[in-house]
């Protein structure tokens, strides 16, 4: 069976990454941030010497404290072509994590490159984000997995995400 394209979002430190993780350790899933993806190419030229970081690794641990930069300049390199960073990362994973960008969201789902956007929620122990770094909702996503728990708690949400997909 093919595996469905997902897209893993949600505010700062919400989890994400783990749950992507999760997916990928326990569910054959693969997945690349948009961190990770854009950073090297878009994000990393621009900040190194605004910031003075040595290299991009230093640019990448630091992108929580610059989450407004780091989506202006993700959009930039999505700029004009909204589902630019999409096509790259699905061309060899099954999961965008980290989108933050409505409008990219709405022209990848036209390109009919996602099958499901994930929503992750904190929201009981971590603080929003302004809606500068981040134009998604919760209301736009396909599915929610609540991270308000332990990570036990994490991975029976996880799985029923999966049961949703098969």
């Amino acid at each position: 069976m093919k595996k469905p394209k997902l897209v893993v979002t949600g505010m700062a430190r919400h989890g994400k990454d783990t749950v992507c993780q999760l997916l990928k350790e326990e569910h054959g899933f693969t997945f690349e941030s948009s961190s990770q993806a854009a950073g090297f190419k878009a994000v990393y030229p621009s900040l190194r010497l605004k910031y003075k970081y040595k290299t991009f690794e230093d640019c990448y641990n630091d992108r929580v404290n610059h989450r407004q930069e780091w989506f202006e300049l993700i959009k930039a390199y999505n700029t004009p072509d909204l589902a630019r960073l999409g096509r790259e990362i699905f061309q060899y994973y099954d999961i965008y994590c980290g989108l933050r960008n409505m409008a990219e969201l709405e022209t990848m789902i036209v390109e009919g490159l996602v099958d499901c956007i994930v929503w992750v929620d904190a929201s009981l122990r971590k603080k929003p984000e302004p809606s500068t770094s981040i134009t998604i909702t919760r209301n736009d996503c396909d599915f929610v997995v609540d991270n308000n728990g332990s990570l036990e708690d994490l991975r029976v949400e996880v799985q029923k995400l999966v049961e949703k997909l098969i």
